[in-house]
């Protein structure tokens, strides 16, 4: 395997070569990622869009199944099929909204709080390994580029994540 941190980087970046070895690279680090966290959805008889729904709800909880919706980017009859099961089976739970009933606001259970731990623990330690090994410039770099990648209204998300005393506030 090659050193990639002695590796010459070509001024001119933007070629089609590189280009193409990023979009791969992309497709090998996201199945990498998700390669873990597919088995243990696998036992429960789960797809990546119900870690997904468990982990937007587990880092936003209280969010209303609108919002829930404009993070997926799916359709209301997929994520209602999703958001079903994991209600049925005990892993998010559904109220209703106090100042508008027909909202739906969404908070995982306890259930839900340790299968999110199992999906994402495998994930931390492989984002925290490449942040550790690339260093603090990189990894800056790397989230310039995610967010260049992102729509304008996913991107503005992120945009006031800075903290006064800074650290980073928890974003969906």
């Amino acid at each position: 395997m090659a050193d990639i941190s002695t590796r010459k980087v070509n001024p001119l970046f933007l070629r089609e070569e590189e280009l193409r070895q990023g979009m791969e690279l992309l497709f090998y680090a996201y199945r990498d990622f998700t390669a873990e966290a597919d088995l243990i959805l696998e036992q429960y008889n789960f797809g990546r869009a119900h870690h997904r729904v468990i982990h937007f709800v587990s880092r936003n909880p209280g969010i209303n199944v609108s919002d829930l919706l404009g993070i997926l980017q799916i359709t209301k009859q997929s994520l209602s099929r999703v958001l079903g099961q994991l209600v049925r089976e005990g892993f998010i739970e559904q109220k209703t909204g106090v100042q508008d009933r027909r909202q739906r606001l969404l908070t995982v259970t306890e259930k839900g709080e340790e299968l999110e731990r199992k999906l994402s623990e495998n994930q931390r330690v492989l984002i925290a390994n490449a942040y550790r090994e690339a260093g603090a410039e990189a990894v800056e770099g790397f989230r310039k580029v995610l967010l260049g990648m992102l729509g304008p209204n996913d991107r503005a998300r992120f945009e006031d994540e800075l903290l006064p005393n800074g650290l980073r506030r928890r974003m969906g």
